[in-house]
């Protein structure tokens, strides 16, 4: 590593502290309909939206209502992708003539764009229309963002409100979050990419002359566009095969830089946002300590499992810390994109995951497995990571003897049940993939790989699905019914289970009255709550997979400290 690598890890994380309260600030604003002042002229749109859907926006829901609106939209809005993967060769803007995708996969990609997943068992170039890119696949990514910023909002209220029976509107919240907030930041982006060099074109593909005198196809598209919102909203589905590690849609280092902060910039905006909402700043400042603390971390023993490669591979070594990174971006360009985009459940990936040493592909797959809570995805990081410390002032009430509290609110047995459930689902679903893929000859068939990287493939599949992330060791053949119609259940159980859990305990607290604070009362804005959460979050993890990850990436890492490779 040398000094530009150090300039870069410095001024990736100053960059995102620093906008972090920016962004928040924004973000609060718009969920209080109080937009920035450079965003008040888009009002007159967002009255037309709510005329023409037929919305009163003033109109407050319950946590049922709210929770229904919310499933029923996103069920819609699956189902039109899905279709419209089906119809795509009777359809326009479609330049290369792809015809229908099969049903299975169909439902595959539809479910994981709802769910902002964005898991993709095949390459955008070559089985995607223009129109199904941008009508679908890139309107989902909006709309999944919006509804995780949409329940983060509605979980905030629910413990700035006493005494309330509603949460909030569900309309008002995706349309101030995407008109506001969403909308005119990808735009911005996406003209910044296209200066880049991100290709923004709806012309057939080229066809080139090699050196060699062979014909290549050069892939086209309108990829700016979706490249500015995949990474802004977390969902991390490249418009090509390759992902951010495609020239077409990463093509220099700056635009490698401002896609890995984009992966991170609205979940740190959220937890800021959160704390302004629930008048809790000092609180939220602590979360984000812990998600950062957590991710340096992750990142310090991946780029170090990079960089020392075991000796006794000898000549061998030297070549195992650059594979699996890209060579335009370096070791540190590579491993500290590997880290964020684990981490904020994006799926992005500008490098081969699974050709990391195998710590660092380990890291990858311990960060989905915390529960994709570090930062996390728009909206579902931080109400994840809420999850998470109710379960703490629990297990701290438990210890001391005193019914707990969280933010004023007493938190009951209804309250507590409901956090764990929403933190274990991702893992009971984990835990049941990879034994049904083990179970079975098709889950084994399809693995690429041997001995302890298969358990590896395997787990950072499930771990990606089930907690929304979308990326992929690239070994791993994800086409057959167990991936497609498997994946889809999970990742619509990892995403909406957990939501329905949120509303459910939102709806719970904002019932309740706020106790003000006794010398009893557990602090949840400094350092011991901090290092107690971090404590929960590992045990959790260890707990529930640790005999996986041992049998997994450190198997492995020991393997090849003896010199042994598969």
């Amino acid at each position: 590593m040398n000094f530009a690598d150090g300039t870069l890890i410095l001024l990736y994380f100053s960059c995102l502290l620093a906008v972090t309260p920016v962004m928040g600030a924004w973000l609060a604003g718009a969920l209080r309909s109080n937009p920035p002042f450079w965003l008040r002229w888009l009002r007159p749109c967002e009255r037309c939206v709510y005329r023409l859907a037929g919305v009163a926006p003033d109109a407050e829901m319950n946590w049922r209502d709210y929770a229904a609106a919310l499933l029923v939209f996103n069920l819609l809005g699956g189902a039109a992708v899905f279709v419209l993967q089906l119809a795509q060769g009777w359809l326009p803007l479609n330049p290369q003539h792809c015809s229908g995708v099969a049903a299975p996969l169909a439902l595959n990609t539809a479910v994981s764009f709802m769910t902002n997943t964005n898991w993709q068992a095949y390459s955008g170039e070559a089985s995607l229309s223009y129109l199904t890119q941008m009508l679908g696949l890139g309107v989902q990514n909006f709309l999944s963002a919006a509804t995780g910023i949409a329940v983060m909002a509605a979980l905030a209220r629910g413990f700035a409100r006493k005494n309330a029976a509603t949460l909030g509107n569900f309309w008002a919240d995706l349309v101030r979050s995407t008109l506001y907030v969403l909308l005119p930041l990808s735009l911005v982006f996406a003209l910044v990419l296209t200066a880049q060099g991100v290709v923004m074109s709806f012309a057939p593909y080229a066809q080139a002359q090699t050196l060699s005198g062979e014909t290549q196809t050069i892939p086209l598209g309108p990829a700016a566009s979706q490249v500015a919102i995949k990474q802004l909203g977390t969902n991390g589905g490249g418009f090509f095969g390759a992902n951010s590690a495609h020239p077409f849609e990463n093509p220099t280092p700056l635009s490698n830089f401002l896609q890995m902060l984009a992966i991170l910039l609205i979940p740190a905006g959220c937890v800021d946002a959160y704390g302004r909402l629930t008048g809790a700043r000092k609180h939220a400042f602590c979360l984000l300590g812990v998600m950062v603390f957590l991710l340096a971390g992750a990142f310090g023993i991946s780029l170090y499992a990079q960089l020392h490669p075991p000796s006794a591979l000898g000549n061998a070594a030297e070549v195992i810390a650059t594979e699996g990174t890209e060579a335009r971006l370096g070791v540190v360009g590579s491993v500290l994109w590997a880290n964020a985009t684990t981490a904020a459940s994006s799926g992005s990936i500008n490098a081969a995951h699974g050709s990391l040493a195998p710590i660092a592909g380990g890291m990858a797959i311990f960060n989905m497995l915390l529960g994709e809570v570090v930062f996390g995805g728009v909206g579902s990081g931080l109400y994840g990571m809420v999850m998470v410390a109710v379960v703490t002032v629990f297990l701290a009430g438990l210890m001391v003897g005193r019914t707990p509290e969280y933010l004023g609110k007493k938190i009951n047995a209804r309250e507590v049940r409901l956090s764990v459930a929403a933190v274990m689902a991702p893992c009971l679903v984990v835990l049941a993939g990879c034994a049904v893929s083990f179970m079975t000859q098709a889950g084994a068939q399809a693995c690429g790989s041997q001995g302890p990287h298969a358990l590896s493939e395997i787990l950072y599949a499930w771990a990606s699905m089930a907690n929304n992330n979308g990326s992929a060791f690239g070994s791993l053949t994800a086409t057959g019914p167990l991936y497609t119609i498997g994946g889809a259940l999970a990742m619509f159980v990892g995403r909406f289970v957990p939501i329905a859990c949120v509303l459910a305990f939102a709806g719970g607290v904002a019932a309740k009255k706020t106790v003000p604070p006794s010398p009893g009362t557990f602090p949840t804005d400094g350092l011991l709550f901090a290092g107690v959460l971090c404590g929960v979050l590992l045990t959790v993890v260890g707990l529930t997979f640790f005999p996986a990850l041992a049998l997994g990436p450190v198997l492995e890492h020991l393997l090849l400290s003896g010199g042994r490779t598969f």
